[in-house]
């Protein structure tokens, strides 16, 4: 592939149909950024390949859209899903190439995306990078609006959500075309929210910045180029020094030593949110057992593996809000006695 395909490709204006049944909801944003990113993979060193905007209106008609390839400058992963080799991908820009043009139809706009924590994260990761800041204030997921909207899906993937509203899908796990379905599912969805004064289900966008050097794992056949780094690359936490008080009461303080877990997304990136919970003395759980304190969750209803067990244990569940208002007050863990052996007799 010549390198005038990663080249930006943008649409003329779209005539849209500002007729509405209801008074439009004020409170509602200005303006949307529907985003797809195609990856190199879904760890938190993976990189993006090739990323699509749509750009909507207040009532989500489409304005514009935009599409580049970026060289991940590692191998691309999985090419049987996305199509990209190393030889399309050799001559397109690096991500700090195209960031200017990437915030230029972000800023200003709620950013959405079907599974918008991931999304969301590889851009803010390439960002960070890339030692610039991700304009982006706040996320719309679509799979969290379908929720809230209660639409009849056998699933949540995009091509459910798509054919619910007969949108043809043309090129599945290419980023223009997935981010052309999704905005033309978004938009009737937006209008169903308007109509029922659906509260949209906006989290914040908060903007990474830390950014570490670390060797690369190679995948096979592939050879690391120099300076490749990770985004906070695995590391073990020191084991938690306090011990388990047992599961969380309501209208109790969080206490030391207490084992919590997380799933799903957060307005607050997830390893930074465990941070807190560390630095706070809870034992951060990557999993759901009988020993588990708490389950913080925004969707407590999805049937992930972790939210299962969390019923199947009955452990209590708290959202994210009150999870982090918690966290500004966490008791002291009870000091544990060994006794003292007592002197033998002679």
């Amino acid at each position: 592939m010549g390198g005038c395909r990663w080249r930006p490709v943008f649409s003329v204006t779209m005539l849209d149909d500002r007729q509405t049944a209801a008074p439009w909801p004020a409170a509602y944003p200005q303006g949307y950024a529907v985003v797809d990113v195609e990856t190199t993979g879904l760890a938190r060193d993976d990189r993006i390949i090739s990323a699509a905007v749509y750009r909507l209106d207040a009532r989500g008609d489409v304005e514009d859209h935009w599409y580049t390839l970026v060289n991940p400058e590692r191998d691309p992963g999985p090419v049987w899903i996305h199509g990209l080799t190393s030889d399309v991908l050799e001559g397109a820009p690096l991500f700090p190439q195209v960031a200017a043009e990437l915030s230029e139809r972000l800023a200003g706009r709620v950013l959405v995306a079907h599974n918008a924590a991931f999304d969301w994260s590889m851009i803010a990761r390439e960002y960070a990078r890339a030692a610039v800041t991700a304009p982006v204030e706040q996320r719309l997921c679509t799979i969290a609006l379908a929720k809230e909207l209660r639409l009849p899906l056998p699933n949540h993937k995009l091509e459910s959500l798509a054919a619910h509203f007969g949108v043809v899908q043309q090129h599945a796990h290419h980023a223009l075309d997935d981010a052309r379905v999704l905005a033309e599912a978004f938009r009737p969805s937006l209008h169903a929210a308007a109509k029922g004064g659906v509260r949209l289900p906006l989290l914040e966008c908060r903007p990474l910045t830390e950014w570490y050097d670390s060797p690369v794992t190679p995948r096979a056949g592939y050879r690391p180029s120099q300076g490749q780094g990770s985004w906070r690359p695995s590391r073990k936490r020191p084991a938690c020094p306090y011990p388990n008080p047992g599961r969380y009461e309501s209208d109790k303080p969080l206490m030391q030593g207490m084992r919590v877990a997380f799933s799903g997304d957060t307005s607050i990136d997830r390893e930074l949110l465990e941070d807190r919970a560390v630095e706070a003395g809870l034992h951060v759980a990557t999993s759901v057992s009988r020993l588990t304190s708490l389950l913080v969750t925004n969707d407590p209803d999805s049937a992930t593996s972790k939210t299962v067990k969390a019923k199947s244990f009955g452990t209590p569940v708290l959202e994210e809000s009150a999870f982090t208002h918690l966290l500004r007050d966490v008791a002291p863990a009870v000091s544990v006695v060994v006794p003292k052996p007592s002197p033998s007799s002679e």
